[in-house]
């Protein structure tokens, strides 16, 4: 490869990762319109559903994103009914995230879009899993 190579838009991993983050965004789309969510709703989602009664601050940790972000996601699904944000008792600058009921239930109905994308990528779970530890070892370097 030639350093003229070096700056070609087909060969940049950065644009690899961009074109298919967007691409599978759009695959998500809708799937998730069907449950009223967004992507970015849908994340928040998927963590409250693993560990319902968060903090904001520890959210936006396993996001990655400021409260700046957080905040209006939270706002709409709070309107929309699936969560509930309560200052802490103990300490009035934590606000803490849980699921209504109606969130809790709308979990059973996003249990199909997991295998659903992943028909879509047409990659194996053995594929994916590897392809997923690929870009988390990257996430980590790059991240350091």
């Amino acid at each position: 490869m030639s350093s003229d190579d070096f700056l070609r838009l087909d060969l940049q991993l950065c644009f690899s990762l961009y074109a298919a983050s967007r691409a599978m965004v759009q695959a998500y789309t809708p799937l998730l319109e069907e449950l009223g969510l967004t992507y970015p709703q849908y994340l928040v989602m998927l963590v409250l559903w693993e560990t319902d009664g968060m903090t904001v601050k520890g959210l936006g940790e396993k996001l990655y994103l400021d409260s700046g972000t957080l905040t209006p996601l939270l706002k709409r699904l709070e309107t929309l009914g699936l969560v509930r944000r309560e200052r802490s008792t103990e300490d009035a600058r934590s606000v803490r995230v849980s699921l209504t009921p109606r969130g809790r239930t709308m979990r059973r109905k996003a249990e199909c879009i997991p295998e659903a994308i992943l028909r879509r990528t047409g990659l194996t779970l053995e594929e994916l899993g590897k392809l997923r530890e690929a870009i988390q070892r990257l996430f980590t370097k790059v991240s350091e």
